[in-house]
């Protein structure tokens, strides 16, 4: 039988994921690779693998792309962990580096200043280039807050702006799934969400970061009807850009 490849985030808010993959049966039916944003979105889309947990503002780019879980990667408001990060106010930004690893929270920055804050700002992806802001996503966001005169969160800036919750990341396959493997897959992942005290446990302490906080009540998995409207809305942003 040919395994189910599958490509999942490698960032601390996908743990609870991968626990619930690691520690289910399931495992024994799939490849599982683990990578940054932009290489899940990459891995899907070339069908190098079957399912990825990809950014949301690559799957216009899948041919055939099918949301298949009842879970995803979000927010409602506040997440902790997508930011542009800012040595001036937002009114005062006129460049703008990118993050390197997610074409959807790059697209959001863009969303956000355009629509949001009605900017007209640059932006780059050169590495290390000097710009008035940022945009970090990610682990390497933890703690970085103090580090930065402005600090702005996606999530609450998208709820402030729209009213509505936020999709980061989604399960999408690029074919058709079987029935029966999504039931087992959705199980494996609310296994894994529902140990998530377990999974914080076996964690590193970051230093002025809450892990609890953090995987407990700003990221939320559950993939309502608001999210998918949010997600649709957000498109619809993207193409306007």
């Amino acid at each position: 039988m040919n395994k189910i490849r599958i490509s999942a985030v490698s960032y601390t808010n996908t743990k609870p994921f991968i626990y619930g993959i690691e520690h289910s049966p399931i495992l024994q039916e799939i490849d599982l690779s683990l990578d940054i944003p932009t290489d899940c979105a990459a891995k899907v889309i070339d069908g190098t693998v079957d399912i990825g947990l990809i950014p949301v503002a690559a799957i216009p780019l899948i041919a055939d792309p099918h949301i298949i879980s009842d879970y995803c990667i979000g927010s409602v408001g506040a997440v902790n962990s997508v930011f542009i990060f800012s040595h001036v106010p937002v009114e005062e930004i006129r460049t703008v580096r990118l993050d390197a690893h997610s074409r959807t929270s790059n697209n959001l920055c863009r969303v956000l200043l355009k629509f949001h804050f009605k900017k007209d700002v640059s932006f780059t992806t050169v590495p290390d280039a000097v710009t008035d802001a940022i945009v970090l996503i990610g682990d390497r966001t933890f703690g970085q807050k103090d580090k930065y005169p402005y600090g702005y969160d996606m999530g609450e800036e998208w709820m402030k702006f729209t009213g509505l919750p936020f999709v980061y990341a989604a399960w999408v396959a690029n074919k058709k799934i079987d029935t029966g493997f999504i039931v087992s897959f959705n199980q494996a992942l609310k296994n894994g969400l529902d140990s998530r005290k377990e999974v914080i446990k076996g964690l590193p302490e970051v230093s002025g970061f809450d892990m609890e906080d953090y995987l407990m009540h700003k990221l939320d998995f559950e993939l309502t009807a608001a999210k998918r409207e949010a997600l649709q809305l957000f498109l619809n942003y993207i193409a306007a850009l």
